[in-house]
């Protein structure tokens, strides 16, 4: 049986991801090229890949049915870890979303995939009522407590990824389009009173991207100095470890939100277009997963998971060429981050799991 199962096994995905990791590694370690306190970065990241990926195998070796019957401890879990956060969390650079202070432990990271279970298994048991406008409202309340808590560290940018999640999972599970019309001008009513709690650094960055003339705090200036990156790539790029806006640090945060500035710059259009077929890759091999999957709490557990990476990876792209606001979200299997990167290859082994089991196996 156990041959059989891994005879289903994505190598193709696994590939994918491998090459990413890669080419994350290699522009990590350009990126922190002269900065000694930087410099066992890539190195790190390596140490966090190859640990996921041994998770990674140990999640896919797993039924992913067997989670079915942990919604409630699993959510419970969901909860603890932002709130744990706020108690015992670290403060860095005016936020509190670290259990150390190097930052190299992000639970709300972890919370994404979590509540990609949960909500799976909710919608699962309620799937001829995801019609009904009740239901569709009862399945928003299992995001409410970890999003707020998350938005209160504060971390706009994760809050926004849970609430993707559970939209596209909701839309898939066959939430009618008249009900998405009343969460849409729900949303809009909303929007003064979250531009209200917002902390000033979030309301600029948003004012900033909507009147880039009105900017008193130098609020674009990471935005301007990676479009400057992106821009001087050209084609083929400035050559790997010779770009002038990472080399000469005039790009802040290079390693982790604008990895993708400092990949266009080195490695040019050629470098820029290959990350983005990757991800393509990547994004197909998901949901040919969710097409495959056996069951409503398999297919809908591909289609957060698959929501989760074309978001993130949308995001940051657009953020590092100026079509979107500058946020926290990471570049999926590129930025460094070991608990980013450990999540995502706990979502990929959840995928494999639903892949090697696409068919009942034969005894």
């Amino acid at each position: 049986m156990s041959r059989r199962l891994w005879r289903n096994f994505d190598f193709v995905l696994l590939g994918t991801t491998i090459l990413l990791i890669a080419l994350g590694v290699a522009v990590i370690y350009s990126s922190t090229l002269g900065t000694p306190d930087l410099a066992d970065l890539p190195y790190r990241q390596i140490i966090y890949a190859v640990l996921g990926l041994g998770i990674m195998f140990v999640v896919a070796a797993i039924d992913y049915r067997f989670l079915e019957s942990f919604q409630k401890p699993i959510y419970l879990v969901t909860i603890a870890l932002p709130a744990i956060v706020l108690i015992i969390g670290e403060i860095t650079h005016g936020a509190q979303r670290w259990m150390s202070a190097r930052g190299s432990v992000q639970p709300s990271e972890l919370t994404k995939i979590l509540l990609i279970i949960v909500l799976a298994k909710y919608l699962a048991d309620h799937q001829e009522d995801v019609g009904r406008l009740r239901y569709v409202f009862l399945s928003l309340l299992y995001i409410i407590p970890p999003m707020l808590l998350i938005y209160l560290q504060p971390d706009l940018s994760t809050a926004v990824v849970l609430a993707v999640i559970w939209f596209v999972m909701v839309l898939m599970a066959g939430m009618r389009l008249l009900h998405l019309s009343v969460l849409g001008l729900a949303g809009v009513l909303a929007t003064p009173l979250i531009w209200v709690t917002m902390k000033d650094y979030m309301r600029q960055r948003i004012l900033t991207f909507l009147l880039p003339v009105h900017d008193p705090l130098g609020s674009a200036y990471n935005i301007n100095q990676a479009r400057i990156a992106i821009g001087s790539g050209g084609w083929l790029g400035r050559g790997f470890a010779h770009g002038s806006q990472s080399q000469l640090h005039f790009l802040r945060v290079r390693h982790t939100d604008f990895t993708f500035s400092v990949l266009g710059e080195e490695l040019g259009f050629v470098g820029a277009l290959l990350l983005i077929i990757l991800l393509i890759i990547l994004l197909w091999r998901i949901t040919r997963a969710a097409s495959m999957a056996r069951d409503t709490f398999g297919y809908l557990i591909a289609c957060g998971v698959a929501a989760t990476l074309a978001f993130q990876a949308v995001a940051n792209i657009a953020m590092n060429l100026g079509l979107l606001p500058t946020t926290g979200i990471p570049l999926p299997f590129i930025s460094y981050g070991g608990s980013s990167l450990i999540t995502f290859l706990i979502a990929e082994g959840l995928v494999q799991s639903i892949v090697m089991r696409y068919k009942k196996i034969e005894f």
